[in-house]
């Protein structure tokens, strides 16, 4: 079985004997056990830094805050880093020998976890703390990867740095590069072993890091799904398999799913036409049509491309479909389009109708971002579209 960096942690490992620990249930070894459960064990446990969802993923949707509290097993504070703030006060870092990070990210670069881990590096940098991350698999691998390169006027919240949205990096990796972005201290980044790079040998078994990634097979989706956050149409919150199910009660389903099975932007995946009530979120209680993703190639099947294609048919097809409007991830003014691709190109594409620019749009820049992440990879691979 494949074994993160958890599963051989040591207490020689981390400098010290207080360790702050941003973590969330989700990190757990090959047997379970969760980060805080193995350093409160080791006799380190200091306290807990939590990310957006909470420690246990309790808080369901996006800019819903949650504020600290006191575990109630291993008598330690749980910090939140998603509400009042976004990054350890200096006085939670005080008194701590240094700051161990522990996140199970599913390589989308709109996943906030991973943001939580840079603010934290900066502020343990300000402190003089040294930062050690343990690393674990990406459960979309290290080789494909989708989507522009973020545009530095559309940084917010769920984009920080110019990664493609599919950007192909362990957690471990994104620290050097955040970190080398920032000019802060190099991190110490203990290494998985031998981190899976494809789907099949993938990390078993799945605890799902927030509560909208219910399964493994959900991360394939959500590179592209996660765009229909920022439109009127229903990504399928509020069902058993969001992202994976997406509808409105004013789309139609089986008119789209014919008119898009077979081509090029769903290879790889069958749509399947759906109908769906959703139990909270949008269209809550109402009758939605729209289908179901099923990956049925995880190796040629290209997320971003597929959900372009299928906002490219709603704005075409569809005069109710329209885009969200501001606030999105504490972003007041740009629209939630825009921030979570990264530039305005990919909504204006989807607006025209434009095929030819929704394709270009959607194949990352592999040259440059070779050159960027140059020295921060831990393990071999090759990049591709």
């Amino acid at each position: 079985m494949y074994r993160c960096a958890l599963d051989g942690l040591e207490p020689g490992d981390l400098p010290g004997r207080r360790v702050g620990l941003l973590t969330h249930y989700a990190a757990v070894t090959s047997g379970l056990e969760p980060a805080a459960s193995v350093l409160h064990r080791l006799g380190l446990l200091a306290c807990i830094f939590g990310p957006q969802h909470g420690y246990w993923g309790e808080t369901q949707d996006n800019m819903v805050e949650w504020e600290g509290y006191v575990h109630p097993a291993y008598d330690v504070p749980v910090h939140s880093l998603y509400g009042r703030n976004r990054a350890p006060r200096p006085s939670t870092l005080s008194g701590l020998d240094c700051l161990a990070i522990d996140l199970q990210d599913v390589g989308a670069r709109y996943y906030t976890y991973v943001y939580a881990m840079a603010l934290s590096m900066r502020a343990a940098d300000r402190a003089g703390l040294p930062v050690v991350v343990l690393d674990r698999a990406n459960p979309l691998g290290l080789t494909v990867l989708e989507g522009g390169l973020l545009n530095p006027e559309f940084e917010s919240y769920v984009g920080m740095y110019p990664l493609p949205i599919r950007h192909g990096l362990s957690v471990g990796e994104m620290a050097l590069y955040f970190a080398r972005h920032d000019h802060l201290e190099t991190p110490t980044v203990l290494r998985a072993e031998d981190p899976p790079l494809s789907y099949d040998d993938r990390l078993r078994p799945w605890v799902m890091p927030s509560p909208n990634m219910p399964a493994l097979r959900t991360t394939l989706v959500y590179p592209g799904a996660c765009l229909l956050e920022a439109t009127n149409i229903s990504e399928g919150r509020g069902t058993t398999r969001p992202f994976e199910i997406f509808g409105a009660p004013w789309l139609d389903g089986m008119a789209m799913a014919s008119d898009l099975q077979g081509t090029a932007a769903l290879r790889g995946a069958v749509l399947r036409p759906h109908r769906f009530i959703p139990t909270f979120g949008k269209y809550e209680g109402r009758l939605c049509s729209g289908a179901q993703i099923h990956v049925t190639d995880p190796s040629s099947f290209r997320s971003v491309r597929a959900v372009s294609m299928v906002l490219s048919w709603c704005f075409a097809h569809c005069p109710e479909a329209a885009w969200r409007k501001p606030p999105y991830e504490y972003e007041e003014k740009k629209t939630p389009m825009d921030v979570l691709a990264g530039g305005s190109s990919l909504r204006k594409a989807v607006e025209s109708g434009d095929a030819e620019s929704l394709t270009e749009l959607t194949a990352p820049p592999l040259e440059r971002y070779r050159e960027d992440v140059e020295g921060c990879l831990l393990y071999e691979r090759t990049f591709k579209e």
